[in-house]
């Protein structure tokens, strides 16, 4: 299909407690790339098959969580294009200040659910990507569990019907599967501006801001299992897998990082088209949408949020 201007979640930042220990999961388990680091001490990392500077950033303090998401759009005049529809939606734009390497102008503004949502247009390609020139399948070969891009992200916050309907609206995203309460309310929402099943997603939470994890994209069911092994070997705390999805279709493990992100390394998923019928999930249903080969949801995956 074709983009509409919005093409991917691009860059991530999140909060870690231990710097050293978590940044040597997403080193040398998950299998990142660091870039670089910031002036004050962020640190900065990409996947392999990734070509833009760096994709996931990790800060320092005493919570763990997200600082923010941002996603990259196709050209400078659509970056300001959505600036003045987001502004029009009712959410209040500012350009971004902090220190990004490799990153042009960013705007930044926090939707209904509480988190912080930037966009972008120019960054600069990375010193090590993948060949463009009669290409190897990689230069080097992939670390631990050889996570090849950073894929998705759910999000927990009220107010998720909103949160769908300005990604519709302004990103001109849409929407591939959702999960409703008995009364119709929006319970959850799969989004996506390409063929994935899904770029983000929303659940509905009374607190804001919170994330539920961030994706991964490996290649193979084998790499999912390659990753439970890493799992076990580095004593990491497990969630629920390796499983499969009704929802997406993906093929799934999660497990939280050292300082209590949860993390999913996932493969597969259907392919996703605008005109396809949307998939509708019952809420009592969920346990067979999140697993399908039990059918029951497991209270963690549901209750712990960062």
């Amino acid at each position: 299909m074709g983009f509409h201007g919005t093409l991917r979640p691009g860059l991530i930042q999140l909060r870690v407690l231990d710097l050293d220990k978590t940044l040597d999961f997403y080193k040398n388990i998950l299998g990142l790339d660091e870039v670089g680091r910031t002036n004050d001490g962020r640190v900065m990392l990409k996947a392999y098959d990734e070509f833009d500077h760096h994709s996931v950033v990790l800060r320092k303090t005493n919570e763990a969580g997200l600082d923010f998401v941002a996603f990259k759009v196709d050209s400078p005049e659509k970056l300001e294009d959505l600036k003045q529809k987001t502004e029009k939606f009712g959410y209040k734009v500012s350009e971004a200040s902090d220190d990004q390497p490799g990153f042009g102008k960013r705007y930044v503004y926090t939707i209904c659910t509480g988190h912080q949502f930037q966009i972008y247009y120019d960054v600069e390609l990375a010193k090590k990507t993948p060949q463009i020139k009669n290409p190897d399948i990689w230069t080097e070969p992939p670390r631990g569990m050889r996570a090849t891009r950073l894929d998705h992200f759910l999000l927990f916050g009220p107010g998720i019907a909103e949160a769908e309907r300005y990604c519709k609206e302004v990103f001109d995203m849409y929407v591939p599967e959702v999960c409703n309460t008995p009364d119709g309310k929006r319970l959850a929402a799969w989004i996506t501006s390409s063929n994935k099943p899904h770029d983000l997603a929303f659940v509905e939470y009374p607190k804001p801001g919170k994330l539920h994890h961030v994706g991964f994209y490996l290649q193979t069911w084998e790499d999912v299992l390659n990753a439970a092994d890493h799992i076990a070997i580095n004593k990491l705390k497990l969630d629920i897998g390796p499983t499969r999805h009704a929802i997406t279709r993906g093929l799934s493990i999660y497990f939280w990082e050292p300082s209590g992100n949860r993390i999913e390394t996932y493969c597969a998923g259907y392919t996703a088209y605008p005109d396809n019928p949307q998939r509708v999930w019952d809420a009592d249903q969920l346990g067979k949408g999140l697993f399908y080969f039990s059918g029951e949801v497991i209270p963690s995956f549901l209750e712990v949020v960062s």
